[in-house]
């Protein structure tokens, strides 16, 4: 009532939704810690605590002959920071944020901003960390080589991609289904600690085996990306389209989902729960 109207233009309101986008990723990044280097910290010690218990792992079986000819590090790297990407990533997502949380209540923002907001705080995060462990390693241990930089670091990105998409699914059918959509999410991260492929090439797999590991886009992801980090070995069973246009058929689903829970949001919700 006693509020004045401002009419923006498009370019007008484009710029403000992306200054309450960067202050609402700068505010998910700071939510992980008071300290944002301790924050990075924790997440360095996470992949780093990952990589030694894999390289132990197959040091202590014998795993080390069914790796890639290569840096064996390099290759346990390639499936573990792209796991822990995309794991975060849904993690993120997922709990981006109710539509009738007190957030929402304030007029600049709104559910696509906090949707992006966690999907890029967790991407800049992961990335710094791959790149400050990455670079440790090149400069403590050995020179790091990687045959295709720039594809490698684009299956990283499918890898991001990928967790928005599932993360972007679950947030839309939470309001509905909130206990089957936990238990889903749970059921799916735990079964990537075998079925992402991290331990194995897909081409040293049997057919009967590979059918069990197919659906899995991160399964492509991981494999292409070894394809792409080492010279030595040329995936046959894996394409990182099908992660792509799986990921796209999500995002789809996953925002008529929210765009049909925003137009039927009640407060009543928060009441339930």
């Amino acid at each position: 009532m006693f509020q004045q109207r401002r009419h923006q233009s498009n370019i007008g309101g484009l710029l403000v939704m992306a200054e309450v986008t960067f202050h609402s990723i700068v505010r998910n990044i700071r939510s992980r810690h008071n300290n944002a280097l301790v924050a990075l910290g924790m997440s360095l010690m996470q992949v780093v605590t990952f990589v030694v218990v894999f390289y132990l792992m197959f040091a202590l079986m014998g795993m080390r002959s069914s790796a890639v000819r290569g840096d064996i590090i390099l290759y346990i790297m390639t499936g573990i920071m792209l796991f822990m990407l995309q794991t975060k990533t849904i993690s993120a997502v997922a709990g981006a944020g109710s539509l009738n949380s007190p957030m929402m209540m304030h007029s600049p923002m709104n559910s696509i901003i906090s949707i992006v907001s966690a999907a890029m705080s967790t991407l800049y995060l992961q990335v710094l960390t791959m790149g400050i462990i990455l670079l440790g390693y090149h400069i403590i241990f050995t020179p790091v080589h990687i045959e295709d930089p720039v594809s490698t670091f684009g299956m990283v990105l499918m890898s991001w991609f990928s967790g928005v998409s599932i993360g972007l699914l679950l947030l839309g059918f939470q309001p509905w289904f909130p206990s089957i959509t936990g238990i889903l999410r749970t059921v799916y991260q735990r079964a990537n600690m075998i079925a992402s492929g991290k331990m194995f090439l897909a081409n040293t797999l049997p057919s009967s085996m590979l059918v069990m590991f197919d659906w899995n886009p991160l399964f492509h992801i991981i494999d292409q990306s070894r394809g792409f980090a080492f010279i030595n070995y040329n995936p046959h069973f894996t394409t990182w389209q099908y992660a792509f246009w799986l990921s796209v058929v999500f995002i789809v689903i996953g925002l008529m989902g929210e765009f049909f829970t925003r137009r039927r949001v009640s407060l009543s919700w928060s009441a339930r729960r």
